[in-house]
Formats: C-alpha cells, structure tokens, sequence
C-alpha cells in the first residue's frame, strides 16, 4: 500500500486543456453554460452591464461589494487620476507603435505595458501587502484604454490625446480616439460591451494570468503574459471576421446561399458557437439589445444573418444548435461608434484586463505555486550518449 505522501504526489490523469478540471476556488465570477447565465460576484453580469458604470463592477470584483454612488465616484475618480501615461512612456509608443506593426494588435500594448512596470519599479507581488497590490494593478489597467487610444491615433498619423480627469473610463476611451465627447448613447453602448467582457470564468488568458501571479511575479508581468495568451485566434480571436461575413454576404438575399456553404463546407462560422454555453450566449442577447437600440442598416442586416443561420443550420444538421457569441454583435457595436477593425481585440482587452486584476489580487493570497505535471512520452531513458564524431 502507498504511504499518504506517495498517493498526494501520485500524478492524476485529467481530460486534454484541463477540460472540467476545478483547478482552484474564486468568489469572483461563475459561468453557468447549461443555464445561459453568468455572474459576477453575487450578480448577474448581463444586469450589471445594463444598470451599472465600468468603474462600479471593476471595484466590485476588486473589492467584494457593489458602491453606492458615492463611494463610485471616489473609485471613478481614483481610476482616472491614474490614466495618463509618464512622459518617457509617452515619447516611446510612436517608436513602439512602429515596431509592433499592424500583424498583432495586441504586441504594441504588450510592449507598453511591460515597459510601463519596469519604468515604475514595480516589486514582485510576492514582497506587497494586498493595498499595495490593488494599486500597482489599478495603476496599469487605467492606462490600458490611454495607450490603446494612443497607439491608434499614432497609426492613424494623429496626435494622441491627454484623459480628461472629469470623464469616466469609457468617455475617456472614446474622447481619446475620437478628439471629441462623445453622445450618451455611444458611451453607454460600449459600457455595456467593456462590462459584459470583463470577466468570463477561468478561460485560457485568465488562468494566464493567475499561474503568472502564483509564481509571485510583478504585476506587469501577469497582466503581459494574459494579454499574449488573449492575442491566440483560439482566445481572444477577432471580432472583426464576424464583420468579414457580412462583407462576404452582402446583401439579405445572399445569405442562405453563403451559410449553405459554409456549412457543406465544414467552415466555422465566426462569431457563432461557445465551449462552454449550450444555449444563447447571454453576452450575444444583451449586446443585440445594445446594436439594436443602435440601429442602423448594417445592424439590421446582421440581426437577418444571425437570426437566419439556426434555421439552416437545421436544415443541414438537425438537432445541432449553434448560437451567437459575443463577438457577433460586440463587432457590430463597435463597427457602428465608427472603430476601425484593428481596434476591435485590443477594445475586448480593455475589458478583460479589469477582470485580470481582481484575478491576479485574489490569486496573490495564495501562497501555493500552480505548478502542474506532464506525462512523458519521449524515447525511453536512459540511453547511452553517442559520441560526437
């Protein structure tokens, strides 16, 4: 019989990807796929996203309760005190801006942020208090939107634009890319998305995230290592190729014979299908509210192809549902308060660096190493070394 500290260090065979596997415990966030539902905290996301600022969920998962106005605005304003970059950060992104190029959008704001934490000295997360954590963590979220905003206006050959401390996380974002304020209803419009994708339970950058902030590592790190994970076309993927089916489409009467060929041909369907939800993405049925209180055209025109797309997939493999994810209409909000496509990933990464942060600060309390086995399946060993001639 195996002593007790033998059958603790035996290895556990577990499903590829870790599929099912509860690797730890949060009171952060649940994604209940069977249901259709997720929440943060004790609330549900979608209604938060509806009824709720950025700033106010952030601090909930930050720091376990819902604020009331007041104690939202303090927090609102402690975010935007902290959204300009330093100057020696400011003079390199158009430098960084160039070198990152347009193949990865997320490598310019990897590049920033990495350069933002050494610039700042930041300690391992290891050597903080837990109040020392949350500010070097909030301190680097609030300036995710300045560089992204940044790093696109230098693209665009434009002259970034300072945060303004009287506008709030999403008017701040949208004024800086735009120059301008922006009307009411575009900022609660992209409040509701950056909410809806701030946290989704333990998906590949997240969990990137925590084994980073087990190691004890600086803040920067962690939140660099989830943002390379977030840029995999298996991740993060890109909104925008929802928006190159509609291109492809063009006109309501092409849709059937489009989706007809996609699926004969085996093709995925972007912005269609979850690993986790099977019924509607509650994501995809709010941001449709969102696109459709919008309205417009093109909007109108890719309710049509989503809305038409379960039908023939039934036609064609019956009993097979397949419903939007955020990405469908995530692309068309952002389409219509005029984004360019480049902008579409690093926008989902504003949101989800929020989520990181309460992430990492709720993993740092653990003092235990995420450091799983591998199963070896090499040459047998060991082998005699050949000589080198």
């Amino acid at each position: 019989m195996q002593s007790p500290s033998r059958m603790d260090n035996a290895p556990i065979t577990v499903p590829r990807g870790l599929a099912n596997v509860v690797v730890t415990e949060t009171g952060l966030s649940d994604v209940r796929g069977h249901e259709g539902f997720y929440h943060y905290r004790q609330y549900s996301a979608t209604e938060l996203a509806e009824s709720r600022p950025v700033e106010d969920v952030w601090k909930l998962l930050l720091d376990g309760e819902l604020p009331d106005a007041a104690a939202g605005d303090e927090f609102a304003a402690e975010v935007a005190a902290q959204a300009s970059l330093a100057p020696d950060l400011a003079n390199l992104l158009p430098a960084i801006g160039r070198a990152a190029g347009p193949a990865d959008p997320l490598a310019g704001l990897r590049a920033a942020l990495a350069l933002e934490g050494s610039q700042r000295g930041l300690r391992p997360l290891y050597d903080l208090t837990r109040e020392q954590r949350r500010d070097d963590l909030i301190c680097l979220a609030a300036r995710v939107p300045t560089i992204i905003a940044a790093l696109a206006r230098l693209r665009a050959g434009d002259r970034s634009i300072e945060p303004r401390p009287d506008l709030g996380l999403v008017a701040n974002y949208l004024y800086m890319l735009r120059g301008e304020e922006a009307e009411d209803a575009h900022v609660a419009a992209l409040s509701a998305y950056l909410v809806a994708a701030i946290d989704h339970g333990f998906n590949a950058s997240t969990f990137t995230a925590r084994v980073i902030a087990s190691t004890g590592a600086d803040a920067a790190s962690c939140l660099v290592g989830a943002l390379g994970a977030l840029s995999g076309p298996l991740h993060g993927g890109a909104p925008s190729r929802a928006l190159d089916s509609l291109d492809e489409i063009g006109t309501p009467e092409h849709i059937d014979a489009w989706v007809s060929e996609q699926l004969r041909a085996g093709r995925r369907i972007m912005g269609f299908g979850h690993p986790v939800y099977r019924t509607e993405d509650p994501r995809s049925a709010l941001l449709k509210r969102v696109a459709q209180g919008l309205g417009g055209p093109r909007i109108d025109f890719a309710v049509a192809v989503e809305e038409r797309i379960p039908e023939l997939l039934e036609r064609h493999k019956p009993g097979r549902a397949l419903h939007t994810n955020l990405e469908w209409y995530a692309a068309a909000v952002m389409e219509h308060l005029g984004f360019e496509r480049a902008l579409f990933t690093p926008t989902f990464a504003a949101a989800r660096v929020l989520g990181w942060t309460a992430n990492i600060l709720e993993q740092s309390e653990d003092s235990k190493i995420i450091r799983p086995s591998a199963r070896y399946v090499g040459p047998p060993a060991p082998q005699p070394v050949p000589d080198r001639v």
